[in-house]
Order: C-alpha cells, then sequence, then structure tokens
C-alpha cells in the first residue's frame, strides 16, 4: 500500500472518528447503537479507493453513483468537522478564561456540546453544502491586464483566455463544458491555455466532449500542460482527450506564437523522472527565440529562483484556492503564493488560478471557480 494511500486513509478516517465520536457523546450513544453505523462510515470511508476502482475495470456507471455519493460526503463531512472544531475553541477559550479568572475552568465557560448544537451544527454544514455546490456552478471571469512594449505596432494587444482545473471525469463533463466554451466565446481570446489537471478519469471515449473545446475560436492556437492528474487517469489517454480538443500539449518544450509571444510550457512532478522538469525550465527559458514576450506554462505556482526575469508571465493553477474553506490555508502551507497576481523579483507577473472546476466534493465554498482573461497590452510609449 503506497504512502500516499495510508496518509489519506489515515487523515481521512480521523476524520471520521472524530465526528462519530462527537455524535456518540452528544447524543450520549451506547456502542452497542453506535456500532451498527460503522459499515456504512467504512463505505463512505473508502468510496473515493472504490471509485477509482471501479472506473478502472470499467464499471463507470457505478463509479459515478460511488463519486457523487461519496465526494459529496466528503465536503458535507469537511464543513461539519470545521464548524465542530471552531465549536470546540471556542469552548476551549471560555474555559481557560473562566479558569485565569479565578474560576473552576467550567463556570462561565460556554460549552458547545449538547445534542442541540450537534443538530444546528449538522444542518449548518448541509446549508453551507447546498450553497458551496452553487457556488461551484457559478464560474466567473477574472481579469489581468499587462502593458509591455514587447509587443510589434502590429499588435496592440493580444487576449489569452486561462482555463485550469477543470477536472472532468466522471462528475464534471458536458455541463460544466459547455458553461466554460459558452464564457470562452463571449470572451473572444486570441489563444486558449490549459494550465493543467484538465483531465480526471478515463474520459478520452465519451462522446462529443473534446469536441466541444475544439469548437471554440482561439485564432492564434490553443495551449496545455500537464497537471498531476493527467498521470493519475492515465497519462495516453489523457493526452488524447487534450489534443482532440484541440490543444497542443507543451511537454518541457516551447512553442512560438507568429514571433509575438512564446509560450513555455512543463511537465507537472508527477511525471515519473518528474524533477527532471526542473531543468527543462531552465533549459527552454534559456534558449533562444524570435518572440521578445514569454509565458510560462506551469501547474503549479511554484517560482524557480534560477528562472526570474527570464519570463515575462507565469500562469499557474493547481490549489484551487482551498476549495473549501479554511482549506487554503492547509494549501498555503505548500504552496505560499496563492491565487491571484503575484510580482515575480526580476520583472514578470505570476499568475495563480482558483482554478474553473472542483476536485472532489462538487463544492465550493469562499473560493469561487474562474476563467481568466489576460489582456497583453502595448504601451503607448513604445509607438
Amino acid at each position: 500500500m503506497s504512502l500516499f494511500l495510508l496518509t489519506f486513509l489515515l487523515i481521512y478516517g480521523s476524520v471520521h472518528a472524530y465526528a462519530l465520536l462527537k455524535v456518540k457523546a452528544a447524543f450520549a450513544l451506547g456502542w452497542g447503537t453506535t456500532l451498527p453505523f460503522l459499515p456504512l462510515l467504512a463505505l463512505l470511508l473508502f468510496a473515493p479507493i472504490l471509485t477509482y476502482l471501479l472506473e478502472r475495470h470499467g464499471l463507470e456507471t457505478a463509479a459515478r453513483v460511488f463519486a457523487f455519493v461519496g465526494y459529496t460526503w466528503m465536503g458535507l463531512l469537511f464543513l461539519f468537522m470545521t464548524l465542530n472544531l471552531a465549536a470546540d475553541a471556542v469552548t476551549l477559550a471560555t474555559r481557560i478564561g473562566s479558569a485565569v479568572a479565578g474560576g473552576n475552568g467550567n463556570r462561565g465557560a460556554v460549552a458547545f456540546d449538547g445534542r442541540r448544537t450537534i443538530l444546528f451544527l449538522a444542518a449548518l454544514a448541509v446549508s453551507l453544502g447546498a450553497y458551496s455546490a452553487f457556488e461551484a456552478s457559478r464560474i466567473g471571469v477574472v481579469r489581468l491586464r499587462i502593458v509591455t512594449d514587447k509587443l510589434p505596432a502590429s499588435v496592440p494587444r493580444l487576449r489569452i483566455a486561462q482555463i485550469s482545473d477543470l477536472h472532468l471525469g466522471l462528475i464534471n463533463r458536458h455541463r460544466m463544458t459547455r458553461a466554460v466554451a459558452e464564457i470562452l466565446r463571449d470572451a473572444s481570446p486570441d489563444l486558449l491555455v490549459s494550465t493543467g489537471d484538465l483531465v480526471d478519469g478515463r474520459i478520452d471515449h465519451i462522446p462529443g466532449l473534446a469536441e466541444i473545446f475544439r469548437a471554440v475560436p482561439a485564432p492564434r492556437g490553443k495551449f496545455a500542460v500537464t497537471g498531476n492528474h493527467e498521470y493519475y487517469a492515465g497519462l495516453p489517454q489523457a493526452l488524447s482527450f487534450t489534443r482532440r480538443a484541440g490543444f497542443t500539449v507543451l511537454r518541457d518544450d516551447d512553442a512560438d506564437v507568429s514571433g509575438i509571444l512564446r509560450f513555455a510550457g512543463v511537465d507537472d512532478p508527477a511525471a515519473p523522472f518528474g524533477n527532471a522538469s526542473d531543468s527543462a525550465e531552465g533549459r527552454i527559458l534559456d534558449g533562444p527565440s524570435p518572440a521578445p514576450f514569454t509565458v510560462l506554462l506551469k501547474h503549479r505556482p511554484a517560482l524557480r529562483p534560477a528562472s526570474a526575469g527570464k519570463f515575462d508571465l507565469q500562469l499557474s493553477g493547481h490549489t484551487h484556492g482551498g476549495q473549501i474553506f479554511p482549506f487554503r490555508f492547509v494549501s498555503r502551507l505548500a504552496y505560499p503564493l496563492g491565487a491571484g497576481d503575484h510580482p515575480v523579483e526580476g520583472g514578470g507577473t505570476l499568475h495563480v488560478s482558483r482554478g474553473t472546476g472542483t476536485w472532489g466534493p462538487p463544492m465550493r465554498f469562499l473560493a469561487p471557480p474562474e476563467i481568466t482573461i489576460i489582456d497583453i497590452e502595448r504601451s503607448p510609449a513604445a509607438s
């Protein structure tokens, strides 16, 4: 069993145990009453793994059912745990305050541990879950304007549309893809880029899905890089789908756009020998290019110090902006540069997308999905 799987089961199992013990204590349930619920909780705990196995064995309908039920439960459980932890923190703080004030630690303390509290927090978690599903469906447009003297006089503006982390698979399919395509058509981009995790399942066989993206106009081209989930889903079919969708996949490679702009794209570190992509980034950026403006496509929002000053714009995703608050604080531990725009030492900008779709729970809370529209404009001073 892999270290990742063991870690997942340990963490997710602990969340289930915490929730079960909170409910057991609130309702004063004996183990004789509690034990019959354990098989159901075990099924929900292992639902993501069962989903993966069912899909791998071609049982797609069953896999979609397990995915929707299991991942919806995961989102609701995370919200329920977060609310209970907040209530526990308030209880602990008031008890400490009471003790410091000379009490016995309980007198004057606020206690959130009764059955009414648990029922209220459960209802609140479900309500927040419903709102989170609504928020996940409301894809917004984030705009970024970059003024530069690197565009020729014949090209006063280039518009790039960035999508990231759609996670097309068992849950996100035609409805999401059509919604994304409609926004992209309205934006009329010159170029369309995908910064990874476009694919999150075995979807190369689904009729009409890739063709939705292929039909989106982008007269100067469509470019994509891999994310970690392209490898989890199975790289050959993920690449096949991405190319059928009309994208040129840049795998530690670059592409010139009419001598105006260069895209440099690096593989995600999830690739076999993924550490090689770090040296590949240096090789690409150090290489010659007829285009004066360089856009680095890189799934994870990590800045390579040696690349500073060698690109004008880096487009990344991966973190989903935390997807369900307050998970953004956890993701910031691994990737301190959160969603939004960040100046790069030596010149340039890093834009980190919150992502366009969802992974796992089909929910977003205080982390709305986005499509990024970047307008690169010629500086009036360069005229």
